[in-house]
């Protein structure tokens, strides 16, 4: 009973030693309530997946009521600032040059194909290829608006429509298609991979550098009692980052959130652990804060960007690579995020990234332990 209360004043001890140092190092403020901010700003709306305001050209060789009809509904889309021309060599000569995206070529006989209640309308279609993904998307965007504008045009002549098929798309979790929903969600996990690896990597090599963890080891505390003081007290710092991001996520960038607060937080709370326990992991083989931050942004930061379904779609990755990112646990917390915010409470999905990320916290806080261990002998 007595050792039980020892030991546990010693840790309390140590929390102490850890919260002070907390205060009186602005660098981990900065790292756990500073960077998420920035991060979020500056990843958040300088990425997006969407197709805005797109300069789009209209050659229209009929010039007809027909044809400014058609440039009128460009222009009254959010997607396309419509730019008039009348030759397709003009047309070609400023998607060269990078003035426009692409364009459509209207033809001279454009009005009567629009009047023909068999033929389609002859409307071809360039755009500049040399981004695939933007292509496809501006293709997309410009094929709806044509087909919209056919409809329409049609039905306001009582002409019945080309095809007796009508397609309705449905947008299940996100109807708005707007990337921004589906990239915040996962940005949070990117955010709280750096820093809980950073805070304790970096903090735990300055103690080396500075000669204060010997001073520590040679306490009667033990190395779990001090890795564990580490831990809750940076666990502690870690949640008031996460409840920046989700913050910013719900009021800056308008993100739904469908999901249970309460998973939210369990979720979070059992991946900060793993990210900080990667971070102790880190700090044994790096002694200095220099090496100490390459290895975080290397081992946390980039898998995080690339190969947690963040920024790529796992399914359309190579067999390989997808089971390479099966050994990142940001790939399940990135996933469990974007169900919660935009699908809702679906435990089929949550279970098994939950049971994951556990496994994770378990192996990572047990290799810390270890490795200090052995680093000391």
């Amino acid at each position: 009973m007595t050792s039980a209360r020892t030991s546990f004043r010693r840790f309390g001890g140590l929390l102490h030693k850890e919260f002070v140092q907390i205060v009186r190092d602005p660098s981990s403020i900065a790292i756990a309530l500073v960077m998420p901010v920035v991060l979020l700003l500056l990843i958040g709306f300088g990425i997006s997946l969407d197709a805005r305001n797109v300069r789009f050209g209209i050659v229209d060789e009929n010039r007809s009521v027909e044809s400014a009809g058609l440039f009128q509904a460009f222009a009254n889309t959010p997607y396309f600032r419509p730019f008039s021309f009348l030759t397709s060599r003009a047309a070609e000569a400023a998607l060269m040059r990078g003035d426009i995206a692409g364009f459509v070529v209207l033809r001279s006989d454009f009005s009567r194909r629009v009047a023909d209640p068999i033929r389609a309308a002859d409307i071809a279609i360039v755009v500049n290829g040399v981004d695939a993904n933007n292509a496809r998307i501006v293709t997309g965007y410009a094929q709806g608006v044509v087909a919209t504008w056919l409809l329409g045009h049609r039905r306001d002549r009582a002409q019945p429509a080309l095809s007796p098929v009508t397609i309705e798309n449905r947008y299940w979790f996100n109807p708005e298609i707007r990337s921004t929903n589906f990239i915040v969600p996962g940005l949070i996990a990117m955010v709280m991979t750096m820093i809980g690896a950073l805070l304790t990597a970096l903090v735990v090599a300055r103690e080396w550098e500075r000669g204060t963890m010997e001073a520590m080891l040679a306490s009667p505390a033990s190395m779990t009692e001090i890795l564990l003081g580490k831990l809750v007290a940076y666990f502690v710092l870690g949640l008031g980052g996460l409840g920046v991001s989700v913050f910013l996520g719900l009021v800056v960038f308008e993100v739904p959130f469908r999901g249970s607060a309460e998973v939210l937080l369990a979720v979070s709370s059992v991946f900060l652990i793993v990210s900080l326990a990667m971070g102790l992991l880190i700090s044994t083989v790096a002694r200095s804060q220099f090496v100490a931050a390459q290895l975080a942004f290397l081992v946390t930061f980039m898998p995080a960007l690339i190969l947690s379904g963040l920024m790529f779609d796992i399914e359309s990755m190579p067999r390989w690579v997808q089971a390479v990112t099966t050994v990142f646990p940001a790939r399940y917390f990135v996933s469990s995020l974007q169900t919660l915010f935009l699908a809702g409470t679906v435990w089929p999905v949550l279970l098994p990234n939950l049971a994951m990320l556990v496994g994770f916290a378990i192996l990572f806080l047990a290799l810390a332990i270890a490795r200090t261990r052995r680093s000391l002998e």
